[in-house]
């Protein structure tokens, strides 16, 4: 399936990277990944990171991060990505009231800018994770498309939930092509669910990052599967991720309803090996 590298989303274990990150870090390696997208660090410098990741034989390719660091502390922000190697960072989220149709739209744009020009200048690419409520529209375009309209692809380049656009009643691959050249990386995520577009499954998140609210199972009608699991068709995703030039896809499943987060991800990474990545 052409040169795809697999990388795993660590907060789809996060509990044990905060028990244990050398022990977590080694069995991800052995599981067969290789590179790592990480959603928070647990106290550990950048130095400790990075020492962890050379131990193991990874990298670590991209970053969840919210933008807002970058404008407050911006030396140190930018210098922690240097220093564990990354060379993406994708913004995880942002609150519907910051895009097109807020008033606010075009100073979310420039801090946009300004955060990218920061990241540039240490070769690192800003990237936009979605989730459902993008694909709401605003004067008949899709609030993503808004985003990634309002800056250019050097700026701001797109890492699309597989997962989110599924579940927003749109067809992931072809939303991947869309933005072939500008789709470096995406996640690949599966669930099932009987009833489509019914509002936010997923944790919410605080101010601080942290998890505020996760939606009730029972009323969602939703639950995360590991890969080759769920609704997902994967081998039309994956071609779609090959047609437009994508070098990574990341795993990661938020919850694991049914079984530990370790045996998900393991799950995942085999049922990815017999697709030939």
């Amino acid at each position: 399936m052409g040169n795809l590298k697999v990388g795993l989303q660590l907060y789809s274990i996060r509990e044990e990277m905060e028990k244990d990150m050398d022990g977590t870090l080694a069995q991800v390696k052995a599981m067969g990944y290789d590179y790592v997208e990480f959603a928070g660090y647990f106290g550990k410098t950048a130095a400790e990171v990075k020492a962890l990741l050379d131990k193991h034989g990874l990298t670590c390719i991209s970053v969840h991060q919210v933008y807002e660091i970058f404008l407050d502390d911006k030396e140190n922000a930018v210098e922690y990505l240097k220093g564990i190697g990354a060379k993406y960072c994708a913004v995880p989220w942002m609150d519907k009231d910051k895009h097109k149709g807020s008033d606010v739209f075009p100073k979310t744009v420039a801090e946009f800018k300004e955060t990218s020009d920061a990241l540039k200048q240490a070769g690192i690419q800003l990237l936009y994770h979605n989730h459902e409520f993008e694909f709401e529209k605003f004067e008949d375009k899709f609030l993503l498309d808004w985003l990634y309209e309002s800056l250019d692809e050097e700026a701001l380049k797109t890492e699309i939930d597989t997962c989110w656009v599924c579940y927003a009643g749109q067809n992931p691959a072809e939303y991947i092509r869309k933005y072939t050249g500008r789709s470096p990386v995406v996640h690949l995520k599966d669930f099932f669910c009987k009833q489509f577009a019914n509002g936010p499954v997923y944790a919410l998140i605080d101010n601080e990052g942290k998890e505020d609210k996760i939606p009730d199972k029972e009323e969602s009608n939703f639950m995360f599967k590991p890969l080759g699991k769920g609704v997902q068709n994967f081998p039309e995703i994956l071609k779609a991720c090959v047609d437009a030039g994508a070098e990574y896809v990341i795993v990661e499943q938020d919850m694991h309803p049914e079984g530990s987060p370790m045996e998900d991800v393991k799950l995942s990474r085999e049922y990815l090996k017999t697709l030939g990545i």
